[in-house]
């Protein structure tokens, strides 16, 4: 299975590095010195790299910069924007924490409320700054974002194929209608 865990972005400095936005829980090990990572050039990229590896990496004010073996100087870093960087998961790749996951092992899953009701799948993962959000496409067909805790995803059964979502209107289900209809006893009349 092969996973993103970075995005190249600008050029840092004259020596060939690069600011990478990180996308994965583990940047000091998929980004250590001499680790191989494949290429996914953007649409209409003639990057000529399939795999990257990685010369150098360090932190610079909570950004990572890279330092690839393939080139040594600005302008050839220049032509990277966009690259994303993939690796091979394998068995020994299982997330320590039993809280965390990947996103191709949440997507495709059932989505169901507290009392068991199915109201939508996982059609995705997003990583965020303060927590990661599940993309859902509710059974309406309305695409919604679901922040990734603890108190609005109780449960995550990957044997069952579902997760569970305190779910909540606006959430996932839609805002009830708060009209009431004309004629309705109770309803005012102007």
């Amino acid at each position: 299975m092969d996973v993103v865990v970075g995005r190249i972005g600008k050029p840092h400095g004259i020596r060939g590095e690069v600011t990478v936005e990180v996308r994965t829980d583990e940047p000091d090990r998929r980004f250590a010195p001499g680790a191989v990572l494949r290429v996914v050039p953007p649409k209409g990229s003639a990057a000529p790299w399939r795999t990257l590896t990685v010369r150098s990496a360090r932190w610079h004010q909570s950004v990572l910069l890279l330092g690839f073996e393939e080139w040594a100087d600005r302008n050839v870093a220049e032509t990277a924007r966009g690259i994303l960087l993939e690796v091979t998961l394998t068995e020994s790749d299982v997330p320590e924490d039993p809280d965390e996951f990947y996103e191709h092992q949440v997507t495709g899953l059932v989505v169901r409320n507290l009392e068991g009701a199915e109201i939508g799948t996982v059609t995705g993962l997003v990583q965020g700054s303060a927590q990661d959000l599940l993309q859902v496409k509710a059974t309406d067909g309305r695409d919604t974002l679901v922040p990734f805790v603890q108190a609005l995803v109780p449960e995550v059964d990957l044997g069952a194929g579902h997760v569970v979502v305190a779910d909540r209107p606006g959430l996932v289900s839609p805002f009830p209608d708060d009209e009431e209809p004309e004629g309705r006893p109770g309803a005012e009349r102007g």
